[in-house]
């Protein structure tokens, strides 16, 4: 009977050991499941998390983005440098004249009107507009004037301002957006002619193309010679402003023609026949266009020879006219390398100034040296030099299209290598009229 009961507890105990490992383990496995199950659900929190932001984000940034791909292109910056605008201006030799004799900012005009101070001479898609918050002339096609109560209302000596904006076309579409301004002599004929082109295919044209804006421009001088010309388009891209407003200015006395943008002098004529009267014609996308405001007309002009002696570009100019080259000794370097010195910014300046009044310029840009040293180094170290000279240019807006680096080395001295004062000469810049 002992054996027995011995036996039922042991059974007993066994049993409930068995029991006990088996509730644990089950009680482990459980444990195990709720930590990978928290684990799993932390995760997943987290990558909600992340996804939801993503998602607001995009919401955020789609909502912000305007109900057409156009009101986009509107919108985008400039790209390049930022350009003190203020401080072109404030160098700019450009003056008013001092009697305005017309002056229309469009203010109180009838939107969806005709410009009550204007005339049409043809076309008929021309009307008064508000854009950006401005009353302007929308040249979609027409070609208008002036209303002036005489034919030749153009004195002596005159200025013209306005101020235009050139927007992209309608997606798809190429069509450039052009304005025209030309100046008529007393005989009917042109005096000056120039031809803006905005040409909008990056913004418009998913596969590609370009944005900028194309200069072209023709005039005669008082025998009847026509002078053709385009301003250097590194000088225009470096102030033009996109989907802005861009002031134009124009000066005439008695011979000479100076054109602006955004007080930057484009265009520069020493001797054109006397213009007396003006018109406009703009051409563009029907949504979009050539806008202009802010009309003035005044009698009097930039001085003929206003040059003081800060004007940089004489001893260039003098020295072009008189030789064909610029020869200068003040363009200085590091000894042994191409670095330049801080110093001869101001000589380099000289030459961008010229370069800027007279786009059409072009230069071989000639490195010189001594001769200390073999021919090994100075060759090399001359058209580096050459080539140094050429790039602040380009920083300062010449076109470098208009620059060709050429090092000269020893090879042509201009004074005697055996001094210390002939070393100084030979080792010069030489700008080449091409």
């Amino acid at each position: 009977m002992k054996r027995i009961v011995l036996l039922v507890t042991v059974l007993a105990l066994a049993c409930a050991s068995a029991s006990a490992q088996g509730m644990l383990g089950r009680l482990k496995e459980r444990a195990k499941n709720a930590v990978e199950n928290n684990i799993g659900n932390k995760v997943e929190e987290g990558i909600n998390s992340v996804f939801n932001k993503n998602k607001n984000q995009n919401q955020e940034q789609e909502a912000a983005k305007p109900a057409n791909p156009q009101e986009a292109a509107e919108g985008e910056e400039a790209v390049g440098e930022t350009v003190d605008f203020a401080a072109i201006q404030a160098k700019s030799d450009f003056k008013r004249g001092g009697t305005v004799f017309f002056n229309d900012e469009l203010k109180g005009e009838q939107l969806g009107e005709f410009p009550s101070k204007w005339d049409l001479l043809s076309g008929s898609e021309v009307e008064v507009v508000n854009i950006k918050g401005v009353n302007a002339i929308k040249m979609e096609g027409g070609r208008i004037q002036p209303l002036m109560e005489e034919k030749y209302y153009l004195p002596e000596e005159f200025t013209i301002e306005f101020d235009v904006l050139s927007q992209p076309a309608l997606e798809g579409s190429s069509w450039d957006a052009t304005l025209d301004i030309v100046l008529k002599a007393e005989d009917g004929y042109n005096a000056f002619d120039i031809r803006t082109s905005v040409e909008t295919h990056t913004l418009n044209n998913p596969s590609g193309g370009y944005y900028g804006i194309g200069w072209g421009w023709g005039a005669y001088n008082p025998n009847g010679d026509k002078i053709d010309g385009e301003p250097g388009t590194a000088a225009i891209a470096k102030v033009f402003k996109k989907n802005d407003w861009n002031h134009i200015a124009i000066s005439f006395n008695k011979r000479a023609f100076k054109m602006y943008l955004n007080y930057e002098r484009i265009v520069n004529i020493p001797n054109m026949k006397q213009p007396r009267s003006w018109y406009m014609e703009g051409d563009s996308d029907s949504n979009k266009g050539v806008y202009v405001t802010n009309i003035v007309m005044a009698k009097g002009a930039v001085e003929l020879y206003d040059r003081n002696a800060t004007d940089y570009s004489s001893a260039v100019e003098k020295a072009i006219v008189e030789t064909g080259k610029f020869v200068t000794n003040n363009i200085l370097f590091e000894t042994g390398k191409a670095t330049l010195k801080p110093e001869s910014m101001e000589e380099i300046q000289k030459v961008a100034d010229y370069m800027k009044k007279n786009p059409s310029a072009r230069f071989e840009v000639q490195g010189h040296t001594d001769n200390s040293g073999s021919d090994k180094v100075n060759d090399p170290l001359s058209q580096e030099r050459a080539e140094a000279v050429v790039k602040a240019l380009e920083g300062l807006g010449v076109d470098p299209f208009n620059l060709r680096p050429v090092g000269k080395g020893s090879h042509e001295p201009v004074a005697d290598n055996g001094t210390e004062a002939g070393r100084a000469q030979n080792r010069r810049v030489e700008f080449i009229k091409k």
